[in-house]
């Protein structure tokens, strides 16, 4: 049954091709909820049996999750937070929950919308507070392709390695070395951030 289901979300990535890897994703980057695992690690699959391009894939998805992160801030940006609590609800979005999403926001700065691209729950929201706070958007748009790349690229990776059937600790190294660049950047931004 699993075995069935797996062939069917890879075998519907490759149909839909790059254009449904950017819609997918601007779906995940924006307030539905959608995985954006779905997507992406069918797409490094296929990259790693040669049905898709694995720089292809990578830039539709990156696009598509800013294209949707860009969404959400606007979104908040005219018409603010009364219109997520409005209609947030039909998509699980609380008063609560997005006083969680602020309350993280106005704590880590702007440096979030980067972090939180790595951050299941919080992905897909961080753009609303960052719209709120009227936030840069050259400086919004920047953090969050590097976050969505970030993402992306462990997901297609992910995707890719499960292919050829890596040791486990290979993905196992893989993963802590993305991580340490996402902790070194985060650090020297804030470091920069506190001598200015």
């Amino acid at each position: 049954m699993l075995h069935d289901i797996i062939d069917f979300i890879v075998s519907s990535v490759s149909s839909w091709g790059y254009a449904g890897i950017f819609v997918m994703m601007f779906l995940e980057s924006s307030f539905f909820p959608f995985p954006s695992e779905v997507a992406m690690i069918p797409a490094g699959y296929l990259a790693h049996k040669g049905e898709m391009s694995l720089a292809l894939a990578f830039i539709s998805g990156t696009l598509g999750s800013l294209l949707g992160a860009i969404f959400n801030y606007y979104l908040c940006y005219f018409f603010g937070r009364e219109i997520i609590l409005k209609y947030g609800k039909f998509v699980g979005i609380t008063h609560e929950k997005m006083d969680k999403f602020e309350a993280f926001f106005n704590k880590h700065g702007e440096i979030s919308t980067f972090n939180s691209r790595l951050i299941p729950g919080i992905r897909q929201y961080i753009s609303l507070p960052a719209g709120l706070a009227k936030m840069n958007i050259f400086r919004f748009c920047l953090f969050t392709t590097l976050g969505a790349g970030v993402w992306c690229a462990v997901l297609l990776g992910v995707g890719y390695f499960l292919g050829s059937n890596p040791d486990k600790q290979t993905l196992l190294t893989i993963t802590i070395a993305l991580l340490a660049v996402v902790a070194m950047i985060s650090a020297v931004y804030i470091m920069k951030q506190r001598k200015g």
